[in-house]
């Protein structure tokens, strides 16, 4: 299927790229659980690393659960928003909206767990096991390289979850912040250790408008064959 149907309306996939915003801003209307069903059933189609489909997505309803992780993530993210002001303002965004997208984080900073759902992405992250007859150093690059590994079996089905809310009328936006105090949200879940989280995604519907992004040229972005030669399509 190319197109998404919202509210008996139809949204091309591609429409649902370009107009998925970072929506930080969610009235506290409930979602509908059959919603959340298919959001999650967009997030298993994604590609994951041998098909061994480790993932585990938490899906937090619970107001109590709710208010701990977002005092947690209020605790930690004032240190991320320090880091933010510390650090330049990106030269291809003007100082309004970059304005607007700090007063946005902050609003989030204290208001995640009012959101009705929030959906934690994790992976469960066993030890690798690997053949003796793999040269030692080879081994060390696969362990050295595991947090870029083990994203690429998680991070696509995060994707999907943004395209999934944008094709159902909700609202979402990807958070890693809460990951400074990992420990303490895997005491609230109640996550076994091997399990890791990835991400931090507020669900409802949103208090503003869909898209259009806004994004650098891809000229600015993306090089053909060597560094320094810009992508130009011909």
């Amino acid at each position: 299927m190319s197109n998404f149907e919202v509210n008996g309306s139809q949204i091309g996939l591609f429409d649902a790229m370009y107009s998925a915003r970072a929506m930080r801003w969610l009235k506290p209307d409930p979602v509908p659980p059959e919603l959340i069903a298919r959001i999650l059933v967009a997030a298993t189609q994604a590609p994951n690393a041998g098909n061994a489909q480790n993932w585990l997505f938490m899906v937090v309803q619970d107001a109590q659960q709710r208010r701990r992780i977002g005092e947690i993530y209020r605790r930690v993210s004032q240190w991320v928003g320090k880091r933010y002001e510390h650090q330049r303002r990106p030269a291809h965004i003007s100082q309004a909206q970059y304005d607007r997208m700090m007063k946005a984080g902050k609003h989030l900073y204290e208001h995640m767990g009012d959101a009705p759902v929030l959906l934690i992405p994790c992976l469960r992250l066993d030890p690798l096991d690997l053949p003796p007859e793999i040269p030692a150093e080879v081994a060390a690059a696969m362990h050295a390289a595991r947090p870029w590994t083990a994203g690429a079996s998680i991070y696509p089905a995060v994707q999907n979850i943004v395209l999934a809310c944008r094709a159902l009328g909700l609202g979402t936006v990807v958070t890693t912040n809460h990951t400074i105090a990992e420990d303490e949200i895997k005491a609230v879940l109640n996550l076994p250790a091997n399990v890791r989280t990835f991400a931090l995604m507020p669900i409802g519907y949103p208090a503003g408008k869909f898209g259009p992004v806004k994004r650098r040229p891809v000229d600015q972005v993306a090089m053909l064959d060597i560094y320094g030669a810009p992508f130009v399509a011909s």
